[in-house]
């Protein structure tokens, strides 16, 4: 057993409804003062074969149970989840030093969420019958088996269930592998299913590092899907492992998104779109870190965006009046400062931050913005995920798109604008599966999520999710003899 934030967390893989230990362990650390709050099974093959062959034996079971007691099993969750917001968020905050005020308001109840929208979504699912030639057509949502689960690490929780709610609603069952920088709310979790009546082998949770578990994972042969959030490099590797079973893949990795300013914004509330991306101390994969700014603005905008991000409040996140906590790892932190320090010496000039905070020490990054970047610049073309922003010029609407257009990338982007028109022309033409016009962060579970070019494969969302997460067949019937 762990105590965590006053918070006892079960160290040991959950697998076929018990908990079970590793011979070897690691070391949960919190980014808050980099020391170790748990000691965390270590797992490996052993443990997925295990794992999977439990979500297997469970597998036929699961499928057959009706939609409304799986919805009600799901909301049952949610039910859990909502008693233990405040030892959730606790336990989150100290594993990944993300906000406790964001995690008390916004992440844990869209945990919640999560299950209750997916149990909902199950019982409205659906395709109207049509008629060809006289025959009937018919689609029907087929669970496709065992989904392999990989999560990461900036937001563990809230992200995992965004995959888990689905995939169980769906009628699959589910292996978990939680980033091993923050494994304890995934732990939490599986109490909650527990609690919550879920079978056993439904849910299953293993714990380790990449290789010893992921690699294993998602080249296993009894798995039906597998669903990933992090790194290109990791997914490319995840597609390899896959591929002798083709097995499917849903992929959302990284982005360089930009934040498209045109002159005619407002530019408060521009200034505030461009602040916000610091948020979670830039560890966000949908960050806009490219400020695109139409050059007879600009200036105007420069000065008061160093203005209020001057305001911003560092610090440890469990107390409510921090605006931005640590970096997650010393390891990621010395990857942020590589790529400042990279820009640095390439010419780029730091307008505010450039360096670890020296006043707070630990892991703490200050928010920094360039400006001066040569074009096809490391900073400009490559995912930092830290509170590292770019500011460009441009000077036509045909500039800004190919300036947004830019990179290797398509996720999200972001407009300000004042002109309707113009947000439809740009709109149409950006690369991303995201944009938000005069607005952030604005996220329905009912629409498409994923990313274009490199920043993804395929989609998440509402019945896009039912549709990875199943098998769809289509039931061609003749008209019966009278």
């Amino acid at each position: 057993m762990a105590t965590v934030a006053g918070v006892t967390v079960e160290p040991g893989h959950w697998i076929g409804g018990e908990r079970t230990g590793s011979d070897a362990t690691f070391a949960s650390v919190s980014p808050i003062d980099e020391r170790p709050v748990a000691e965390i099974a270590r797992g490996g093959a052993a443990e997925v074969d295990a794992a999977v062959a439990a979500a297997r034996r469970a597998f036929p079971a699961w499928a057959g149970t009706s939609r409304d007691e799986r919805a009600r099993l799901l909301h049952a969750i949610a039910d859990g989840v909502e008693k233990r917001i405040e030892e959730l968020a606790q336990v989150e905050t100290a594993d990944n030093g993300a906000l406790i005020r964001s995690h008390r308001r916004g992440v844990m109840p869209r945990v919640a969420h999560n299950f209750r929208f997916f149990a909902d979504r199950l019982l409205n699912l659906g395709h109207e019958d049509f008629e060809t030639r006289g025959h009937t057509n018919h689609v029907s949502w087929d669970p496709a088996g065992v989904a392999a689960l990989i999560t990461p690490w900036n937001a563990p929780l809230m992200l995992a269930t965004w995959k888990i709610a689905p995939a169980l609603a769906a009628g699959n069952t589910v292996v978990l592998k939680p980033a091993e920088w923050t494994p304890l709310t995934a732990s939490l979790l599986a109490d909650i299913t527990a609690e919550a009546g879920l079978p056993d082998g439904v849910f299953n949770v293993v714990q380790g590092y990449g290789a010893e578990v992921g690699g294993p994972l998602t080249a296993h042969p009894d798995v039906n899907r597998i669903s990933f959030t992090g790194s290109v490099p990791t997914a490319r590797t995840i597609a390899a492992a896959a591929a002798p079973h083709l097995t499917p893949l849903s992929l959302e990795l990284g982005g360089k998104s930009p934040l498209v300013v045109f002159a005619d914004a407002d530019l408060d509330l521009a200034v505030d779109l461009a602040v916000e991306q610091y948020d979670n101390a830039g560890q966000v994969c949908l960050a806009a870190t490219r400020l695109l700014v139409e050059s007879s603005v600009a200036d105007e905008f420069t000065a008061r965006f160093v203005a209020k991000a001057s305001k911003i409040r560092q610090g440890d996140p469990r107390e409510e009046a921090t605006d931005i906590g640590p970096q997650i790892h010393r390891r990621h932190l010395e990857r942020v400062d590589g790529f400042v320090q990279r820009a640095k010496e390439a010419g780029a000039r730091a307008l505010i931050g450039g360096g670890p905070n020296e006043e707070l020490g630990g892991l703490y990054y200050r928010p920094t913005l360039f400006t001066d970047a040569q074009e096809g610049a490391e900073i400009l073309t490559e995912e930092v995920f830290g509170p590292v922003l770019t500011l460009q010029t441009f000077d036509t609407e045909e500039q800004a798109v190919a300036m947004a257009n830019g990179t290797r990338f398509g996720l999200a982007a972001t407009l300000a604008t004042g002109d309707p028109e113009r947000a439809r022309r740009v709109t149409e033409r950006l690369v991303a599966g995201t944009v938000w016009v005069n607005c952030f962060f604005v996220r329905d579970l009912k629409a498409p999520f994923g990313g274009s070019r490199q920043s993804g494969v395929g989609r998440e969302g509402g019945d896009w999710s039912f549709d990875f997460y199943c098998d769809l067949k289509n039931t061609v019937t003749a008209p019966w003899a009278r």
